[in-house]
């Protein structure tokens, strides 16, 4: 079904997932985008798809290479090494780098947003009355959740499953964006920060011949609550699969142009000015989280009041956004050329 892939078309799909994997962690970015821009959104999907009844059948009765191969699991298994490489490496950088060059980072974000819009729109044929409708419904929808209010933190396991089907949203619908769902829902400090350093502490101790950490009380519910926003995410991911595999089969033109109002409607998300709105107590002090980080409820968005030397490199980083996600048009085009 899918074609033979070179060496080099591997470390691709893993640098793919590595970007998935950081624009999973971001809020108001879409891992989806990341997918549908790079030109291996469908096959993700229809791969997830192939998790089915057949495939559990195949896994039982002990046939793992028709397994494998039936779920597509050679480009799956790439993927998720270059997303879960991504938590624990690249997510780390670029944890730096929105503490110290914030405003930049948006930018660039920003931009990417920008050629995203334009890589998928410019595909996409002829607009009719139809298809305006599902447009400004995506933009209308994005630009709503985009100023809904958090909710308290909540690490009720039967919420945190459900925060795991819900956030997944990010990988499998461009535009929507998981790690700004968990803030809305209030869990994205406890499930993308808290939890994932509980795991990488722990595995470092692990290799270290440190167990310490199972008299840990406060690590061992991270962890707990990491396992079961997993299992709540792997079950939302192959929910999602069909759904949306059936969808792009019967209704192609109606799901993108949805999706091109999603990605849209997300621009004021990444918008780079914008001021942080922290969690304060009765007193007016700043609250923090399990890691000593003020919590962030959301951002108050603003246009810089003058023109400033900030205002340049602001533009020059989207500028490189776009770049870097038409970069990947062309990518494809030299691929094709070379192919065929």
């Amino acid at each position: 079904m899918y074609e033979r892939r070179t060496f080099g078309d591997k470390i691709w799909i893993v640098l793919k997932g590595l970007a998935m994997g950081v624009a999973n962690k971001i809020p108001g970015v879409s891992g989806g985008v990341v997918a549908f821009v790079a030109g291996f959104y469908e096959e993700f999907i229809y791969s997830l798809q192939k998790v089915n009844r057949k495939a559990f059948a195949l896994l039982f009765n002990g046939r793992f290479k028709s397994f494998y191969k039936y779920i597509n699991g050679n480009f799956l298994s790439l993927l998720f090494f270059g997303m879960i490489i991504s938590y624990f490496s690249v997510s780390k950088i670029l944890d730096y780098f929105l503490v110290h060059h914030e405003l930049y980072v948006w930018s660039a974000f920003f931009g990417m947003i920008i050629g995203s819009i334009y890589y998928i729109a410019k595909g996409f044929g002829d607009w009719n009355r139809k298809y305006i409708i599902y447009l400004l419904f995506g933009i209308t929808v994005g630009i709503g959740i985009s100023f809904l209010e958090p909710a308290p933190e909540n690490d009720n396991l039967f919420f945190v499953f459900a925060c795991g089907i819900i956030g997944v949203s990010g990988m499998t619908l461009p535009g929507l964006s998981g790690s700004f769902i968990l803030i809305l829902l209030g869990n994205y400090v406890l499930l993308l920060v808290d939890s994932v350093n509980a795991l990488f502490d722990t595995m470092t101790e692990v290799f270290q011949g440190n167990f310490s950490f199972i008299e840990d009380s406060i690590r061992i519910h991270d962890l707990k609550v990491l396992l079961v926003f997993s299992l709540g995410s792997l079950t939302g991911l192959v929910t999602l699969s069909h759904l949306l595999a059936y969808v792009l089969k019967r209704y192609k033109k109606v799901t993108y142009a949805v999706i091109i109002g999603f990605i849209t409607g997300s621009l004021g998300v990444v918008w780079p000015y914008k001021e942080k709105i922290y969690e304060v107590d009765s007193f007016g002090n700043t609250l923090l989280d399990g890691n000593k980080k003020e919590i962030i409820l959301g951002y108050k968005r603003f246009f810089p009041s003058e023109f400033s030397i900030d205002t340049l490199y602001v533009v020059a980083f989207i500028i490189l956004g776009i770049m870097a996600v038409l970069s990947l048009d062309w990518y494809q085009k030299i691929k094709r050329r070379n192919y065929g």
